[in-house]
């Protein structure tokens, strides 16, 4: 279903791809899965019988969108752009090495910059803006087509856009991108760090090249990914993440379908479903697992009014936007049931949830719907932290492990920073400070000296950072909630969504001598997916340390190797 958020003028050009054989009309822009969406066909990958998966996280993450494109092999419809006249098929559940496409062998390029910075968001292009204002030669590398990252999320470049009608959040991105881009920032689009011999030496790829890097500095701001909550038919076609929906919304003027409902903790949520009712969807409902209205979290409200007063007038922009798109806020509750089949979700139940984060039984409500929004929070994309040996610890508010780093992003590790969500959590603008912080921290560690402009840009960043992290501390406190992993799932539900591994098995094989995630995955082969046990994981570290009654530390999960993305082997082998 096609949108139109404010400022966005007519349709683009319109182009024609096939899919699985019938014709389908996609906007130039569009990536296959927001076609896809926009044409409503959810579903993307063949994962067995009876069980298709459609877009889940948005960002490359999941994998759960995999498409086969003729002549290119196995994609990503999530961030495969559309070519008119492409042949696109579903994905099978196993690569078929006899029909795989041949790899070519990359061209590999060495690079020496001062600073390397890992992730294209707000964290990572403020830490890049500020060092090569300063003269220093500065690499970004990002796994998306376009910078912004997950906050700054820009339309297709085919759309036109009236700079005077689109909101803070996309001007104040393209502001940060301009920045950049004036001050002679190097960017590597479409790329991955799949792994790192050391802080110095460094390996990334994307389809046309290969690089190793010997960085002076590295920069880590490689954001985050939502979490992952398992219950009855959450892997069905048309549930997703909600920043995979706002990503639709935001950059490609798609909604993730005609009768939607977003549900989880946190004001994101809120966001989406306001941004998502404007623009002409139907939201059936807005579910939150807390009770971000109540008497105790009220309280709060002078606190976040003070330290991020625009923040506060969005929350009332969005709260009158459902209000007048009539759409019933459910909190205490959360989606326990969906129910639909290869074809996509057409209904989900809800139902109060209880401290311990279990339904409370006689409190369902059922919902038509033909997409589903799921947003519980984010845990910090530290692979490549912990791959570097950085020290980390864990935080059990979060139920994540957070990075031991100073304000600047210093870490244990000499020559590496760890900035933004990739850190700890705490959103844009705590990013973006922590960005310039770092940017300067860098600057004055190669070139032994501080401008004075450069002091005033650190003073103001100091100010932001505290204001913002007193805001985000409110809002936690607000948004309270349970934190879920497994408490909605039942025996059968697929836990691990790449191997298909349901948490009976995972049970089954959960014994005296495999309570470790590490042990237990090797007996299940749950977390040995494409996700790389991003999603299971988590689920499998708490089950493990309850049954342990051990606390989460810093080694209790799967041991970071890599790649640390799913990488071709071409890639990694040189040719002889």
């Amino acid at each position: 279903m096609r949108i139109r958020s404010k400022g966005f003028g007519e349709s683009p050009e319109t182009v024609q791809l096939s899919w699985d054989g019938e014709p389908v009309e996609a906007q130039c822009g569009d990536t296959v899965a927001s076609a896809l969406i926009a044409a409503g066909q959810p579903a993307c990958r063949d994962a067995g019988p009876d069980d298709s998966r459609g877009i889940f996280c948005g960002m490359g993450v999941c994998h759960e969108c995999a498409v086969q494109v003729e002549g290119a092999g196995e994609r990503l419809a999530c961030v495969t752009p559309v070519v008119p006249g492409m042949r696109v098929s579903p994905a099978a559940p196993k690569l078929n090495l006899a029909d795989a496409e041949p790899s070519a062998t990359l061209p590999e390029i060495t690079l020496s910059p001062d600073l390397l910075v890992i992730g294209g968001g707000p964290a990572g292009l403020a830490a890049a803006a500020t060092a090569a204002e300063q003269g220093l030669s500065v690499v970004v590398l990002d796994e998306r087509g376009k910078l912004g990252g997950q906050y700054y999320k820009q339309p297709s470049p085919a759309f036109t856009v009236d700079e005077s009608q689109i909101d803070t959040q996309y001007r104040s991105g393209r502001a940060l991108i301009a920045r950049a881009t004036k001050a002679g920032v190097q960017v590597l689009h479409g790329a991955r760090l799949w792994g790192a011999a050391s802080a110095d030496r460094l390996f990334a790829a994307n389809a046309e090249e290969r690089w190793e890097i010997f960085p002076k500095r590295l920069v880590l701001a490689a954001g985050a990914y939502e979490r992952g909550v398992p219950f009855p038919g959450w892997t069905l076609p048309g549930v997703m993440t909600t920043g995979a929906a706002q990503t639709l919304s935001r950059s490609y003027q798609v909604s993730p379908g005609e009768r939607v409902l977003v549900a989880g903790n946190g004001p994101l949520n809120m966001q989406v479903a306001a941004e998502l009712a404007s623009a002409g969807a139907e939201v059936v409902a807005l579910v939150e697992l807390g009770h971000p209205v109540s008497f105790r979290s009220v309280l709060r409200g002078p606190v976040m009014a003070v330290s991020a007063p625009s923040l506060i007038l969005d929350a009332a922009r969005y709260t009158m936007a459902l209000l007048r798109a009539k759409v019933p806020v459910l909190t205490g509750s959360a989606v326990v049931h969906a129910e639909g089949g290869p074809a996509g979700v057409r209904s989900v139940r809800i139902a109060k949830i209880d401290a311990d984060g279990r339904a409370v039984a006689g409190t369902e409500r059922d919902f038509a719907v033909d997409a589903v929004c799921l947003g519980y929070g984010f845990l910090p994309s530290n692979e490549l932290s912990r791959l570097l040996g950085c020290r980390h610890r864990w935080d059990e508010q979060l139920k994540s492990l957070v990075v031991d780093a100073d304000e600047a992003g210093q870490t244990s590790v000499a020559g590496v920073r760890v900035i933004g969500d990739s850190a700890r959590v705490s959103g844009a603008r705590v990013a973006q400070a922590a960005g310039v912080l770092a940017g300067a921290a860098v600057v004055a560690e190669l070139t032994g000296s501080t401008p004075s402009g450069l002091r005033s840009a650190i003073s103001k960043a100091e100010r932001r950072l505290a204001r913002n992290l007193r805001f985000q501390r409110a809002a936690n406190f607000a948004y309270a909630a349970p934190v879920l992993t497994d408490q909605l799932a039942e025996p059968s539900t697929i836990v691990c969504r790449c191997e298909r591994v349901a948490l009976s098995q995972i049970a089954d094989q959960t014994d005296e001598l495999a309570t470790t995630p590490g042990a237990v995955k090797r007996v299940s082969r749950a977390g040995m997916g494409k996700c790389q046990g991003r999603y299971c994981g988590p689920v499998m570290l708490e089950r493990s340390a309850r049954l342990r009654e051990e606390t989460v530390a810093e080694r209790s999960g799967f041991a970071p190797q890599a790649p640390v993305k799913p990488t071709p082997i071409s890639v990694i082998a040189a040719p002889d």
